[in-house]
C-alpha cells in the first residue's frame, strides 16, 4: 500500500538535503500540528488540494510514501504520519496536476 502527501517543491528540496521531511501542511509544521497530513489514495490527495491548496502559485509534488515501519494511524478517514517522514521511505516523486 502506498499512501500520498502534497508537498511544496521547497519544502521537499530541503528535506532531501537533512534527509527528513518535518512539514505537517501548508503553513504547518510536524512540531506544530504533532503529525504529518497524508492522503489514503489520489481522490483524497485532490480533495486536500482543492480545501487547501489552491490559492498555492509555487509548484507542488506528491510524494508517494511506503509506510512499512512508520507510525501511521488513520483518522478521519485520512492517515497520519506521526514522526518526521524520512526521504528514503518516499518511492517516488512527482509534480501535482490537476
Amino acid at each position: 500500500m502506498t499512501i500520498h502527501h502534497l508537498a511544496l517543491a521547497t519544502d521537499w528540496h530541503h528535506a532531501t538535503h537533512t534527509g527528513e521531511y518535518r512539514i505537517s501542511t501548508l503553513g504547518r509544521t510536524l512540531d506544530e500540528e504533532g503529525f504529518i497530513h497524508c492522503s489514503r489514495d489520489l481522490d483524497q490527495l485532490h480533495e486536500v488540494h482543492h480545501r487547501y491548496y489552491t490559492h498555492v502559485t509555487e509548484p507542488l509534488l506528491v510524494l508517494d510514501i511506503d509506510p512499512t515501519g512508520l507510525d501511521i494511524r488513520t483518522e478521519n478517514g485520512y492517515p497520519h504520519l506521526y514522526g518526521p517522514l524520512p526521504v528514503t521511505a518516499v518511492t517516488h516523486v512527482r509534480p501535482y496536476t490537476t
